[in-house]
């Protein structure tokens, strides 16, 4: 009962707290049954101004939130529910302030946390809202929560509510999703680490349906490709957005996406939203990029996406909004990806147009926009066909090739005559949109295909026309709207100074600085290339890549070309005021220093060249290595096969000893026992075979004998350097020598049985002349005949025992002969395989010091040629030329990588 009383008292003040604020929903007004009565519409503002009032009084004793923390815990609803909506309120009302307090305050965010497990669905969607403004602008809580496992728990959430088909519920979900993720390294690594992007891919999964698009789900699906686009935004760092990019790809959400993309009856909004996300999703990936080139629209007969999307981009019809999106995306697929760049420039060339005229190309698109009426139709395929030309030279040289037919029976044109005639044209041709973009569009176009190509600028020098319209549009005293052109024309005339090798006589570099100087004046030139950074829209344009204009009249700059105007700017001011001497003096040295460029990338290549040689010597090593252990595998089986072999060798060996023991029994028995005279030469014929096995065998010992010894001198024979192969080579000579040895012992005991054998031929001589001396003088009788039978079949039935086991002998010294043969042909296999592993080793060796020691001198002469260019840079510093410092710090970074892989290649044991 104390416990009730106890709960109801905290119910009311919370209750009490919460009208304090002016915070109570209908809900909590149900339960407190309070009404309030509105006297006047600004009340509203009074009451949120009060209730600020109220929260900085209540945490102003930061007991209060704490308090109101552990509150939290308790199960019961009535305490739980208005407790999150009071906390909500405090938040919502002072949310830095009360964010600090939690932050300091003991398993604070922990508690908070458990609201998302609640089983109740009103508590745990009420968690949601409140942790949204938890973690509103705060890195701190956005962590811990994070680390809270949130993301597992809010992905649930979603799945079980439904995914894009979910309600409110989904969508509060995302929205904090997006506060954890968004400018949050650590929380997007952790989210990628925790495999959570794989779990996106099943949002996507809309099919094709024409129907059952509510505004909920567009809303749903619209924050989940907000949030893709946080994981793979360009200001991420980049190695973050390059892991999303991969894993996205590898997990098929490009591959959804795109699905998307190419899908009838999405709505307008999503579509945009999808290919911007697209876009992002693919930018500066190579692998996402190639496969977004191989997606086909559903279409008879199928076109590519890019050329489908190109489609939307230059038709007028379009909304803005989704050609601007269109627009990103093309200069997504292009960005640092020069495959996708010559691709798109191949289009444009004469042998890859298709002449039935069946399919139409980007190439044929862009130059259809580029020469439409729409000028933001010319602004966009200006600004798409500039992106192709970025960064590389070489699509900037094949690009004029390019030729126009622009009427019947006059000879085609160059794209880069065609762009420079409507530029002269102005506004005599009636367009539609704005007066300035078509010609601000051609004239980005132009100055991003004549940076750093002079043959473009040669090009573009010899029209003669070409020249006297800059100078006439630049010396006139135009409209604050004509500046900004005035600008571009000055920065496209300063280009072509900057890089002109001075091919042509008649426009040199000196000549079109003296024209500048006569009839637009140096410093009246440098104010109007200064209009173009001074513009309003030139600051928006270089914040983010991504082209966002609120109108199509906003649309003047793109973000890669206010990169060129940075750059260039600060040189084609020093390159106006350069006397003619000094172009001269830096003449000389642009083309000492590529002299020495030139050497230094051959001795770069060179090196790379070694690099790779010894990086296939290093792989041959490790192949003969993986070969010397198979073999070395296989000389320990072999060993093992000796062992049984000694083992069994051994058994045999105790057998013939107790054989030997018996027949020495017999022996004995024979010398006790008469032999008959008609035995006698039987006997002898026996022994004689018996001496010719002997000797025999004696024969076959000699050449074991001989054997062992070549296997020892073999042994101890320089061959094999390897610790390994000598140690198991030391073994097979060990064993080699104890089986020595077992065959003298075997030798020894043919030599006994051989002696016996001599003794009892003697002894048969004794018994014969003793037979003989008997029947001379004593007459044989019938019992002493039966007697001498006997013994002499007793006889002969031990010597014929005996002869089988000579044999049994033989045969057992036959088979071990075979078998040292047989080890002395593995031993001899393998130390022709050492030897060879070691003569392959040695070279290897040599060829690597050779190879140091040419790099060391490689390294000599690099050293020389830096100090050369480090002196000849220094000079022209010394005449005012601006001198890059990254070429130099990529040169020093060359030179550490070159010292760090020589030191590592010295440190890699071989």
């Amino acid at each position: 009962m104390q416990w009730d009383m106890m709960m109801l008292k905290v119910k009311d003040c919370i209750y009490i707290c919460m009208m304090l604020l002016g915070i109570i929903s209908d809900n909590i007004k149900g339960h407190c049954q309070v009404m309030f009565l509105l006297a006047e519409e600004n009340s509203t503002r009074q009451s949120d101004d009060l209730g600020s009032q109220f929260t900085e009084i209540f945490i102003k004793q930061q007991e209060n939130v704490t308090l109101l923390l552990s509150l939290l815990e308790e199960f019961d609803f009535h305490v739980r529910w208005p407790g999150v909506k009071l906390l909500t309120s405090l938040l919502k009302q002072l949310g830095p302030q009360v964010q600090q307090i939690i932050l300091v305050s003991p398993m604070g965010v922990s508690r908070l946390m458990d609201l998302l497990a609640d089983s109740r669905e009103v508590i745990r969607n009420d968690g949601v809202l409140l942790l949204q403004a938890l973690t509103r602008s705060n890195g701190a809580i956005q962590k811990i929560v994070a680390f809270e496992n949130a993301f597992e728990r809010l992905l649930d959430i979603i799945t079980e509510e439904g995914n894009s088909d979910g309600g409110i519920v989904v969508e509060d979900c995302l929205l904090l999703l997006q506060n954890l993720l968004k400018n949050n390294n650590s929380n997007q690594n952790f989210f990628k680490e925790g495999s959570y992007i794989q779990r996106m891919k099943p949002w996507f999964e809309v099919g094709d349906e024409n129907s059952g698009w509510s505004a909920q789900k567009v809303t749903n699906l619209h924050l989940m490709l907000q949030l893709v686009r946080v994981l793979v935004s360009p200001t991420n760092p980049p190695g973050a957005t390059s892991s999303c990019q991969k894993a996205m790809f590898q997990c098929r959400l490009l591959q959804q996406l795109c699905t998307i993309l190419m899908a009838t009856g999405v709505p307008a909004d999503i579509l945009t939203e999808t290919i911007n996300t697209v876009s992002e999703v693919i930018r500066g990936c190579l692998v996402n990029q190639d496969y977004f080139a191989s997606v086909n629209a559903p279409s008879n007969p199928p076109r590519p996406a890019i050329v489908v999307l190109l489609m939307s981009m230059v038709n007028e019809r379009q909304p803005f909004v989704l050609r601007c999106a269109v627009l990103y995306c093309f200069q997504c697929f292009l960005y640092k990806n020069q495959k996708g760049q010559g691709e798109i420039v191949s289009t444009l060339l004469p042998s890859t147009i298709d002449a039935t005229g069946n399919s139409v190309s980007a190439g044929q698109l862009l130059c259809g926009g580029l020469f439409s009426t729409d000028s933001l139709s010319n602004w966009c395929a200006a600004v798409a066909l500039a992106h192709a030309l970025q960064e590389n030279a070489i699509q900037k040289e094949q690009l004029l090739r390019v030729q126009l037919a622009t009427s019947i029976g006059n000879p085609p044109v160059s794209l880069l005559q065609q762009c420079t005639n409507i530029l002269s044209q102005g506004d005599k041709i009636n367009r539609r949109g704005s007066k300035i973009q078509t010609r601000v569009g051609l004239l980005m176009l132009l100055c991003t295909w004549l940076s750093n190509c002079p043959i473009a600028v040669t090009h573009f020098l010899h029209n003669s026309a070409n020249v006297p319209f800059l100078t006439g549009q630049i010396a006139e005293n135009l409209g604050e709207e004509e500046q900004l052109v005035q600008g571009l024309c000055a920065l496209l005339l300063g280009i072509s100074i900057y890089f002109n090798d001075n091919s042509l006589e008649s426009y040199r570099k000196e000549k079109l600085k003296q024209l500048i100087e006569k009839r637009i004046g140096k410093e009246n030139f440098i104010e109007k290339l200064g209009f173009i950074s001074k513009h309003e829209l030139y600051s928006r344009a270089s914040q983010k890549p991504q082209p966002n204009f609120p109108s199509p009249e906003y649309m003047i700059f793109d973000h890669e070309f206010t990169k060129l105007v940075k750059e260039l700017e600060g040189v084609i001011t020093k390159a106006i005021y350069k006397s003619s001497e000094e172009d001269k003096k830096e003449e000389e040295v642009k083309k000492t220093l590529e002299q020495h460029d030139s050497i230094v990338t051959h001795y770069k290549n060179m090196i790379r060249e070694q690099d790779l040689q010894l990086e296939e010597l290093k792989q041959q090593v490790s192949t003969l290595k993986c070969q010397n252990e198979q073999l070395q595998t296989a000389v320990t089986q072999q060993v093992s096969q000796i062992q049984q072999h000694k083992d069994q060798y051994n058994l045999l060996k105790v057998q013939l000893g107790k054989d030997s023991q018996h027949q020495g029994s017999y022996s004995d028995g024979a010398q006790m026992n008469g032999i008959q005279p008609e035995d006698i030469g039987r006997l002898r014929e026996e022994i004689e075979e018996l001496k010719g096995h002997q000797e025999l065998l004696q024969s076959q010992l000699a050449e074991k004998d001989s054997l062992i010894e070549n296997l020892k001198s073999s042994q101890t024979s320089p061959g094999a350097n390897e610790q390994s192969s000598t140690t198991a080579s030391a073994g097979d000579s060990e064993e080699v020598a104890e089986l020595k040895q077992e065959l003298a012992t075997l030798k020894s005991q043919l030599n006994s049985q051989s002696v016996e054998i001599t003794k009892l031929q003697t002894e048969k001589q004794e018994l014969l002349q003793k037979t003989e001396a008997f029947a001379k003088s004593v007459p044989v009788s019938g019992e002493n005949e039966t007697v001498t039978a006997a013994k002499t079949t007793d006889v002969e039935g031990r010597l014929s025992a005996l002869l089988q086991e000579t044999k049994e002998l033989k045969n057992e010294i036959k088979a071990l002969s075979e078998e040292r043969t047989a080890i002395k042909e593995q031993l001899d296999s393998s130390n022709s395989t050492i030897a060879i592993l070691q003569n392959e080793k040695n070279k290897l060796q040599m060829e690597i010091t050779d190879s140091k020691k040419e790099q060391d001198d490689l390294l000599v002469l690099l050293a020389d040629q830096d100090q050369k260019i480090f002196s000849l840079k220094n000079k022209l510093k010394e005449f005012g030329h601006p001198i890059e410092e990254e070429d130099e710090l990529e040169s020093g970074d060359q030179a550490d990588d070159d010292e760090d892989e020589d030191d590592a290649e010295d440190q890699d044991p071989i």
